[in-house]
Parts: structure tokens; sequence; C-alpha cells
């Protein structure tokens, strides 16, 4: 499972991670990215996480359930977590689907996700839910 190249990139930028998927991941690769963003918000000691989906074209059943799951166990190791860039024709096939991201805050872009980051790290009650 932890074989072959990389296919997401995670770089600390001040007190936060920014988790990026370069490409369509399998379900291996997912589980792969989950735990190694799991595992870098604790020894980065982050408080925030943006997980950029923008390159990906179609996001499935499995992948939004992953990114949720990633956003409960960042929560619970004390980091918010927004998730930016879904493209309009996958936000127009999850909702065709019935898919979503739970209570995970979502913004346009990367920019939107840190100053959402931001707003969170001054009043952590101000998720959204």
């Amino acid at each position: 499972m932890n074989d072959g190249p990389r296919l997401f990139s995670i770089l600390r930028q001040g007190p936060y991670l920014i988790a990026s998927v370069h490409t369509a991941l399998d379900d291996s690769q997912l589980v792969r990215f989950q735990n190694d963003l799991v595992e870098r918000i604790g020894s980065d000691r982050a408080r925030g996480v943006v997980i950029d989906v923008a390159a990906l074209d179609v996001l499935d059943s499995f992948a939004s359930r992953t990114l949720r799951d990633m956003a409960e166990m960042a929560r619970l190791r004390g980091a918010v977590t927004v998730i930016v860039g879904i493209q309009p024709d996958v936000a127009f096939a999850m909702v065709q689907l019935g898919m979503d991201t739970g209570r995970v805050v979502t913004a346009l872009d990367l920019e939107e996700g840190l100053a959402e980051l931001d707003r969170g790290a001054r009043d952590p009650t101000a998720q959204r839910p």
C-alpha cells in the first residue's frame, strides 16, 4: 500500500497544512493520503488543514466519505479542515447522486480556504454546521 509515487502533497504553511491531490486516487492511495495527513497533523502540530481537490474531475462515494473521515480525524486531533477546489461538474454530480461533504467546510479556492481557517482559528465556534 505504501509503494509507488505519491499522487498528493502535504505542505506546511505556518500553523496550517495544505494537502493537494494531483490526480485521481484509487482507494488504497486515498487511504495512504488519509494516513499521511493524519500523521502530519500531529507531527507538525497543525491547527488547520486545507484539502485541495481542484485536480479531480470525479469524486466517487468512497472518496467523499474518505474526505469527511479525514476532516473528522483532523478535528479529533485539534485541526479544522476546509476542502477547496471542488469543480462545478463534480459539485453538480455530487448533488445529483445525493453525496455531500457532511459538516466539512468548503471554499472556492486555496485563498478562501486559508481565510476560512483564519476565521476558525480566531473563533473555533465559528465553524459552520
